[in-house]
């Protein structure tokens, strides 16, 4: 609940419109309970005093209450979807803005298929206990209290019954209460794992046709699925038992009021329109049972969508500015001093270990290793998407995490491993690196990147839809707009994380001519190619998460064995150095 309570903060404005709604539906709630008091007078003094002006008069102030809280109810639906939607806008863009700032670690702990349930099915479950409780929750006390004491008022003795018959609902219902409440987070999981399949089985849906795995796919679909509907049909099968159980005791009820009203109105100790307007009442404190019940269902549920929101929104930033950070990045200069890392705190071995490496300001510096020797580890600590576990990283003479993350990361260009682009135009991609950029600055950029080869047969060039994700080019095409919209950002430091693997051998050159252009610029390559770090100033080779040796191309042919090897496998065909 305490949860639930702080998710209420974020009403913000909509504060408003969820006291107006209640103040409505207690508005409502009196015209309604007129209405059987109107209507016992009409039947015992102007039905049995066969008074017709009396009738006409009782029957239209009767209109009159069910007009008005018509009325009122139409107002309340309007300002109750105000109060509930702009609530629900204002979470998920919370939680939005919380993932924004989390680092890598942070989002290590959700999968992504879970934060999209948490900020669509979690809220909408939100906002449904807004709509869907705000009346009740009103109007149920109001029509309990005032339903029992106008009862007790017309009928003492019969009221006594509502002694007896409203315990037993409320046992019932707390029962189904007790049993239901922890079957809601299973559900919402379940709900995570059909979006985890969908997710995935979309992003992968070229690699799914190629392998003809759509039957495989479509199973993996179908338990989980199945999985949801059995989980939503034993959450239900118990939460729907209030009806059943609201229904015993409300005919029990009216059974037994009929049975000693009837006896009363023979024996003169109670009159036909008091029955009536009994039973009326008889019916509205019931239903506010009903609509009780319905309240702790609903909010039993929305208890399980508020704990996993607040999980998301709870979750610490591993990465923050500090209070006084430095302002400004001096120059490029990278220093690795004794630098120790690993993923998990739990983890037994280091993904990186004792790293101790200086790259001067406007080097250009290759790294080499083999699959899985934290080449991509280590130039992560460059712009802080990781702090190194032990050791210290700086940049420009300062340690990493002295600056404010916004300029450290300004100050750094990285162009990803697995290239990504967005929805939408390349002009709109492009402008990541620079949204003010003109089209000959970005046509600049494009020629050092030799992405205006293929721009430029483009009917559209800079304004051609890319599509999702960039399904419109290839895979050297998005590594070479990739490049271009770093490029754009004019850093002080340059990474680039084997982004020319899906690019000839002839463009890569045109690629390194201009970028060998670039001065004041510090550059960082990784490759699996020795022809894309053989002209760099200094060629690290990292072998399982430490640096074997450093030194340029001719330092380590003439006495690295490792370097040889490569060299000789991809060069002279093993033939020499071997």
């Amino acid at each position: 609940m305490k949860e639930l309570k702080r998710l209420l903060s974020y009403l913000g404005p909509y504060r408003r419109d969820l006291l107006i709604g209640a103040l409505l539906v207690l508005v409502e709630t009196a015209f309604e309970l007129v209405i059987p008091v109107l209507m016992a007078d009409l039947i015992d003094v102007g039905v049995e005093g066969r008074d017709l002006h009396y009738i006409v008069v009782k029957g239209v102030q009767m209109g009159v209450c069910a007009l008005l809280a018509l009325i009122t109810g139409l107002l309340y639906a309007r300002f109750a979807a105000r109060a509930a939607y702009g609530w629900g806008a204002r979470i998920r863009e919370a939680q939005y803005e919380r993932v924004q700032d989390y680092a890598f670690s942070n989002l290590d702990r959700f999968e992504s298929s879970s934060l999209v349930t948490r900020l669509t099915s979690d809220v909408t479950v939100l906002q449904n206990a807004i709509n869907g409780v705000l009346r009740p929750l009103v109007r149920s006390p109001v029509m309990l209290v005032m339903g029992l004491g106008l009862s007790f008022w017309m009928n003492a003795r019969l009221a006594l019954i509502f002694v007896v018959t409203a315990p037993i609902l409320g046992l019932i219902l707390f029962l189904v209460v007790r049993k239901v409440a922890p079957m809601y987070g299973r559900l919402q999981k379940s709900v995570d794992k059909v979006n985890n399949v969908v997710q995935e089985g979309l992003t992968a849906i070229r690699a799914v046709k190629a392998f003809v795995r759509g039957e495989y796919e479509e199973e993996k679909f179908r338990e989980v699925n199945e999985e949801l509907m059995a989980t939503s049909q034993r959450t239900f099968h118990f939460a729907v038992l209030n009806l059943p159980a609201f229904q015993f005791t409300m005919y029990t009820a009216v059974v037994l009021i009929l049975w000693f009203g009837g006896g009363m109105i023979l024996s003169g100790g109670l009159q036909v329109g008091e029955l009536t307007g009994f039973l009326s009442y008889v019916l509205q404190v019931m239903n506010s049972f009903m609509m009780i019940s319905n309240v702790f269902l609903l909010l039993t549920r929305s208890l399980a969508s508020a704990h996993r929101i607040a999980e998301v929104l709870d979750e610490e930033p591993a990465l923050t500015s500090p209070k006084e950070p430095v302002g400004e990045v001096p120059d490029g200069s990278v220093a690795f001093e004794n630098v120790s890392f690993k993923y998990h705190a739990d983890a037994k071995e280091y993904a990186l270990s004792g790293v101790n490496l200086n790259i001067k300001a406007g080097q250009t510096v290759g790294i080499l290793g083999g699959t899985g020797s934290a080449k991509t580890t280590l130039v992560q600590l460059i712009p802080r998407l990781y702090d190194a576990t032990e050791g210290v990283v700086k940049v420009g003479g300062n340690d990493v995490k002295d600056y404010d993350l916004t300029t450290l990361r300004d100050a750094v260009g990285i162009v990803l491993q697995k290239n990504v682009l967005f929805s939408g135009t390349v002009r709109e991609n492009l402008q990541w690196g620079a949204p003010d950029a003109d089209d000959e600055t970005l046509w600049a950029a494009c020629r050092a990147a030799c992405a205006d080869e293929f721009l430029e047969r483009m009917p559209n060039g800079l304004d051609t839809d890319l599509g999702q994700g960039g399904v419109n080019v290839s895979g050297g095409q998005k590594q070479r707009l990739c490049i271009a919209r770093a490029l754009l950002k004019h850093p002080k430091i340059l990474i680039f994380d084997d982004s020319t693997s899906a690019v000839d051998t002839a463009t890569e050159g045109k690629i390194r001519s201009a970028l060998a252009g670039l001065t004041g610029v510090t550059k960082i390559i990784i490759a699996q190619r020795i022809t894309s770090v053989m002209h760099t100033d200094l060629i690290v080779i990292l072998e399982d998460g430490r640096i074997h040796a450093a030194g340029t191309h001719q330092e380590l042919l003439d006495h690295d064995p490792i370097y040889q090897e490569i060299y000789a496998s991809q060069m002279k065909g093993g033939e020499e150095h071997g």
